[in-house]
């Protein structure tokens, strides 16, 4: 289980902010962090990994005490068996696949260097130099080397921000795989719903200074139903995919409506429906 209260001061373009987190993740949890730009989501995860020190506050995993500046204590990076997978990946390029995972190993093991190759799919690109590689396998063997150190807790900055569109989807899905097979604690930074969606049981959204929102991301980030309001009737035009959820779009008299749904089961084209607004979302109920 991991455990932190932090208080720390981040740089913004209107100067220095102080941000103050509290969070709890149960073991093998994962927990998107998610918001704009420049609330502080990678300097979280930084904190956690030991790379930066906060100003004040407490990191915890299980029964071991990762820093707490009351009592001087700062746990350094290579003591906290923290797997990072990187934005920009940051592999070694004078080392082959196999020999990126190998030097993150605590300790040579050929036969778990060998499982985990063929957990990501990246047996057959074993002997390769990482720009021998696409953006999607690259991320992968950024993964697999994090996955190689035997991490309690892995931090994913990002993991997919350089891909293109229908590239993220499939290694997404592909992520989703690997970190359902490994059951790690994950922290996973994304402002691209998507990710959040299909990666996260629950997430933190990041205002500045703090968090806002937390909850599973259909409970947070998805708008209620509201009760007792007055509802627009339409016609439901389209259902497409977007990603891990669906675009609809409405007829309502002479204008039209598009909005996200992740349930789309009791829609049909060309059926009535009724539509709630909710702020700049909206919410679509069988009419």
């Amino acid at each position: 289980m991991l455990n932190l209260a932090l208080t720390h001061t981040i740089p913004t373009p209107e100067g220095p902010r102080p941000l103050q987190v509290e969070l709890t993740l149960a073991p093998g949890e994962r927990l998107a962090l998610y918001g704009p730009s420049g609330v502080g989501k990678t300097t979280l995860l930084r904190l956690i990994a030991g790379l930066t020190r906060p100003d004040a506050g407490r990191i915890a995993f299980g029964d071991t005490l990762w820093c707490d500046t009351a009592r001087r204590i700062h746990a350094p990076a290579r003591e906290r068996r923290v797997g990072y997978v990187f934005q920009d990946y940051a592999l070694f390029p004078n080392m082959r696949v196999r020999d990126n995972l190998a030097f993150a190993q605590p300790v040579a093991n050929r036969h778990k260097l060998d499982e985990l190759l063929e957990l990501t799919r990246l047996a057959p690109l074993a002997d390769r130099y990482p720009q021998q590689l696409s953006g999607g396998q690259r991320q992968r063997v950024a993964l697999a080397r994090a996955l190689a150190q035997e991490p309690q807790l892995l931090l994913m900055d990002e993991p997919l921000s350089a891909l293109d569109p229908g590239l993220r989807v499939a290694l997404r899905d592909e992520i989703d795989e690997i970190l359902r097979a490994v059951q790690l604690t994950t922290v996973i930074v994304s402002h691209d719903l998507g990710d959040v969606f299909r990666l996260a049981q629950r997430v933190a959204v990041l205002e500045p200074g703090r968090v806002a929102a937390i909850g599973t991301p259909r409970d947070v980030l998805l708008p209620p139903t509201p009760a007792g309001r007055h509802a627009l009737s339409g016609i439901v035009l389209a259902i497409e995919p977007a990603d891990v959820l669906w675009r609809v779009t409405v007829a309502i008299g002479n204008d039209t409506l598009a909005t996200l749904s992740a349930d789309v089961e009791h829609l049909r084209i060309g059926a009535p429906v009724a539509v709630q607004l909710n702020g700049s979302s909206a919410v679509l109920q069988p009419a």
